[in-house]
């Protein structure tokens, strides 16, 4: 299967909008909602898809008969895959999640062992001269990481399954990479803080020669192989909740030579100024599925919260406090009745 102009850049509809868990779910994601997205949307062109695939559909999906099923399903309707979203290992949706989905993290082999199942089956979907990527947690959730020795072990984890990575290459002929990404309230928050990890954790010396003893690589080529198979998903809702200025974080991945290797672009939710009936507005967003960090400027001050409810408590009605509350919100929509979407984020990158 080749894509006719194998792009450096494939803009792809993902899954994990939609709830499903196994396999059986994930098939009929595809033939309801992806395909009807594609005749929309690209009905004489080849039809890039991200995909959402939980550990059970991991599991079902290395069973040879139903890899085959999935392969021909995108056949048939011509759609490739080239990259899949591994962030969330279990229910993702329609039962209580909240901190639970940073679980497994990087501290545990259980997270490594999911994202190898999740490379095998990306490098038995994907196309010829396309290369992939699978999206992971940001480290772990902040509050479960007690300084450098969990950095020191996320690292070495990070580091083996880049290895793994290579061999796969190695092995298939595919290059997958796999993308950190930040998000309120975990290790790696911003893009400055992933930047920071992988220069003074991930690509230190040690565990470069480290990625050299695995892989039988050698010097600066080890390195390199390093950099090209651990990179960053940046996910404009993510951004925008931090305040990042996208073209100062682009240029800054860039420039300590961290690949960017997916964007995912998603709206958050924009409240600017504190009324009484703005906030009373805002309550019902605060639900038990999810957690919806909030980070709040004032001027030059800015305070993070964990979820909504902390930041209901703290709130300074009357000021001009902006409050960025991570909620994904519609895409297409800048004006949310009292709020406003982060919108321009997502513009700003794509005009990038």
């Amino acid at each position: 299967m080749k894509v006719a102009s194998a792009p450096d850049v494939h803009l792809t509809y993902c899954t994990n909008i939609h709830a499903g868990e196994s396999w059986a779910e994930l098939r009929a994601n595809l033939l309801r909602h992806v395909v009807a997205v594609k005749r929309r949307v690209a009905p004489e062109e080849r039809f890039g898809v991200g995909l959402r695939v939980s550990a059970a559909a991991a599991e079902e999906l290395a069973e040879p008969a139903a890899r085959e099923e999935l392969r021909r399903i995108l056949a048939e309707n011509d759609l490739y895959v080239f990259t899949i979203n591994g962030f969330p290992y279990g229910s993702f949706h329609r039962t209580r999640v909240k901190e639970a989905v940073y679980r497994p993290d990087w501290l545990e082999a259980s997270r490594a062992r999911y994202s190898e199942s999740l490379a095998r089956l990306l490098s038995a979907l994907l196309p010829d001269g396309v290369d992939g990527s699978v999206s992971t947690v940001p480290v772990a959730y902040a509050p479960r990481m007690r300084g450098v020795l969990d950095d020191e072990r996320a690292a070495g984890a990070l580091v083996e399954h880049a290895a793994f990575l290579r061999r796969l290459h190695d092995t298939t002929g595919r290059t997958i990479g796999l993308a950190l990404e930040p998000e309120p309230a975990c290790r790696l928050e911003t893009s400055e803080d992933a930047a920071a990890f992988f220069e003074q954790s991930v690509f230190r010396r040690e565990h470069v020669a480290r990625y050299a003893s695995l892989t039988g690589l050698a010097g600066s080529v080890a390195e390199e192989s390093l950099r090209r198979h651990l990179g960053v998903c940046l996910d404009t809702c993510h951004a925008a909740v931090e305040f990042e200025d996208t073209e100062w974080s682009i240029a800054r991945l860039g420039a300590a030579g961290i690949r960017i290797l997916k964007i995912q672009l998603s709206a958050g939710l924009s409240l600017r100024a504190l009324t009484p009936e703005r906030l009373a507005a805002l309550r019902p967003f605060a639900d038990d599925v999810y957690l919806h960090q909030v980070v709040a400027r004032h001027g030059d001050e800015t305070s993070r919260f964990l979820d909504l409810p902390e930041a209901f408590a703290r709130a300074r009605v009357g000021d001009d406090t902006e409050w960025r509350v991570h909620f994904h919100v519609p895409l297409f929509l800048a004006e949310l009745g009292p709020f406003r979407s982060t919108q321009e984020v997502v513009a700003g990158v794509l005009d990038r």
